[in-house]
């Protein structure tokens, strides 16, 4: 039995967490020169804590990636789409691919329910054409796939949100019961949030239970002192009865691994993956206290992506959350100090 044969916030044993985590180590220590020449005397010691790991700005300097047999390598994820950025480069593999679509449809699953909807996403159709490359827009976007029972691309014009088809959006409402709505967060608030849907879609709209996905920073938003409380309610005032909005955290070098807020107002570590909040003058672990994050997850096989120190920062939070899920828990409290925008959607 693998990690991800039981539900995502399972009870889990923390000792087949870190021998998963170490083989997967040993692989990319094998594989991949750069981790190999960075940790030359790695050991295995049973710890989450001693397990190597990279800063999410090596990503954006080279493209790692491991070599394995039967690994393939197919294309690579873009971390921006926006001009002025070093975007971080994340080699994608067949085999690990599988491995992250199963862990973000059990997560997000875990959220949104297993019903099939409609889904539209906040983005152009032109932005599935480059070809060997995928924004983490897209790549976000189609992490819902297996919850949709279609897809419809719902912006002319992938830089602007007043480029919204309130059309075509009336259009799918018509016919379905409920619809899934993704775009990063400043995306969203920017068509839908800030913007009057035209009155016959916003009458169709309050018939309709909407579950809008949001992911991305909120540093835009801040600017035009836009709280969470504004955001949400301004997208459910014109959707129907049972509707919510999900907002989710998630980096690209960390693709599969997603982590939504819960009604707690926490984000919660799936089964296979942990989460460690590091002192970021001397990176020693921290229990309780605020820091810098380092994500780990046993999905990366082609690149080494599975343990990266972020320029994110945290807090664990002890004891049992009362939303039911059991395993870690943190608060995401923003960005260190300087750190350099990640340009998803920040900028």
């Amino acid at each position: 039995m693998t990690l991800l044969d039981a539900s995502p916030y399972a009870s889990r044993s923390q000792q087949q967490l870190v021998a998963e985590l170490e083989r997967l180590t040993a692989h990319h220590l094998a594989g991949c020169p750069e981790l190999a020449r960075a940790w030359p005397g790695w050991r295995p010691d049973g710890t989450v804590a001693s397990l190597p790991y990279l800063h999410v700005g090596l990503f954006k300097r080279l493209r790692l990636l491991t070599q394995g047999v039967q690994l393939e390598h197919q294309r690579t994820l873009l971390s921006s789409a926006t001009t002025g950025a070093t975007p971080s480069m994340i080699v994608l593999d067949r085999y690990s691919s599988a491995l992250q679509a199963r862990s973000s449809a059990a997560i997000l699953r875990d959220f949104l329910g297993a019903e099939l909807r409609p889904l539209l996403v906040l983005d152009s159709a032109r932005s599935l054409l480059r070809r060997g490359e995928v924004t983490a827009r897209t790549a976000a976007a189609l992490s819902l796939k297996p919850l949709a029972s279609a897809i419809h691309f719902v912006l002319a014009d992938s830089d602007d949100p007043r480029s919204l088809d309130w059309a075509k959006v009336a259009e799918v409402a018509e016919g379905a019961s409920g619809l899934l709505v993704y775009g990063f967060t400043s995306m969203l608030w920017g068509a839908w949030g800030s913007a009057a849907p035209p009155q016959r879609v916003r009458r169709r709209l309050q018939g309709t239970s909407i579950h809008f996905v949001h992911s991305g920073g909120w540093k835009r938003l801040e600017r035009q002192a836009v709280t969470r409380e504004r955001f949400d309610a301004a997208l459910l005032a014109a959707a129907g009865a049972g509707s919510r909005v999900v907002d989710y955290y998630g980096l690209v070098e960390q693709v599969g691994i997603v982590y939504p807020l819960c009604e707690q107002g926490l984000r919660h570590v799936p089964r296979w993956a942990d989460v460690l909040v590091r002192d970021p003058h001397t990176l020693a672990p921290l229990p309780s206290e605020p820091g810098q994050l380092q994500l780990l997850n046993v999905l990366s096989w082609g690149a080494p992506c599975h343990s990266v120190l972020t320029e994110d920062l945290g807090q664990l939070e002890p004891g049992d959350c009362a939303c039911g899920r059991h395993g870690p828990r943190f608060r995401l409290l923003g960005r260190l100090p300087k750190a350099e925008l990640r340009g998803c959607a920040n900028g």
